[in-house]
């Protein structure tokens, strides 16, 4: 079995990491809150000082972080996973990031004959733990190729879409009409509302339609207020819009839905709901519109 790292421990960092545990390898994580380290510890785990010490002792590293800068500066800081003896190593970033990003490691990587492979993956914590991901992976042939047995631990299917760059956009063009389901959701049941229909109802009625997300009937309960675990919050759906539309901008490709969304989800955020489940926007719209006409 292969001493594998592991990097970053938040909400999925924290289901994925113990899969290798069970699949038999030798793990070392390390995150920036060492408490959270210390479950896998626990079943066996090394945890290491600085993302550094993670590359000094593992054969292939697989991160997952929460934005650009994290991992900018987990990668190329002065205790960075790339100031280890990086000699053979393969790294393997699963973060959601701005292709520019994964393109500048990946150009650093090159420069130090580093093997580095970006997948960052469609799902949430749930698919996250039964290993059902969908990895968007960007990279050499031969840094993929050596990369997949770890990958197939924790997704059910990948696909390889060029050079390294193309896994993130690819992420970003997959989260984006996601992003705008939800505000349109929000308008649906703000419509809905404020011409008398009861929310549990719309959103039982187009759960049963044409118009049904495959999802919304596991995220009503999230959209209605009712207590549970968070997948993936409002300031996350927030920061990946931005990344849209940065890149777009880039691209040259306007994007006046994704705009339109960064409004509501922004105006969520600032309304204290930035960790509750995206779909809270829903719930948001209408509940802002209520208060407006009081």
């Amino acid at each position: 079995m292969s001493a594998v790292g592991f990097v970053g421990l938040g909400k999925m960092g924290a289901v994925m990491a113990p899969r290798f545990l069970d699949a038999g390898h030798d793990l070392t994580v390390w995150n920036r809150t060492t408490e959270k380290c210390d479950v896998l510890a626990a079943g066996g785990a090394h945890v290491a000082a600085s993302p550094a010490e993670v590359t000094n002792t593992c054969e292939i590293i697989i991160s997952i972080l929460g934005d650009d800068a994290s991992v900018t500066d987990v990668y190329l800081g002065g205790s960075g996973l790339f100031s280890g003896d990086a000699e053979g190593t393969l790294f393997v970033d699963m973060s959601t990031v701005q292709p520019s990003t994964s393109r500048h490691i990946a150009s650093v990587a090159a420069e130090s004959d580093i093997g580095f492979v970006e997948s960052p993956v469609s799902g949430t914590v749930g698919p996250a733990a039964d290993g059902k991901l969908f990895g968007f992976l960007g990279g050499e042939d031969a840094a993929v190729k050596r990369a997949q047995p770890f990958l197939d631990i924790l997704c059910r299917r990948t696909i390889h879409v060029g050079s390294a760059g193309q896994g993130a956009l690819m992420k970003l063009a997959v989260n984006l009409p996601l992003a705008v389901y939800w505000q349109a959701m929000a308008e649906a049941v703000a419509l809905g509302e404020a011409g008398g229909l009861d929310r549990k109802q719309i959103l039982e009625t187009i759960s049963d339609s044409s118009a049904a997300l495959a999802v919304l009937g596991l995220k009503t309960p999230a959209i209605l207020g009712e207590p549970g675990s968070v997948a993936f919050d409002v300031d996350s759906m927030q920061k990946d819009i931005l990344a849209m539309i940065e890149t777009a901008s880039g691209l040259g490709v306007p994007l006046p839905a994704a705009s339109s969304a960064l409004m509501s989800y922004s105006a969520a955020s600032a309304g204290g709901l930035g960790e509750e489940d995206a779909v809270a926007i829903v719930r948001f719209m209408s509940d802002r519109l209520t208060r407006q006409k009081q």
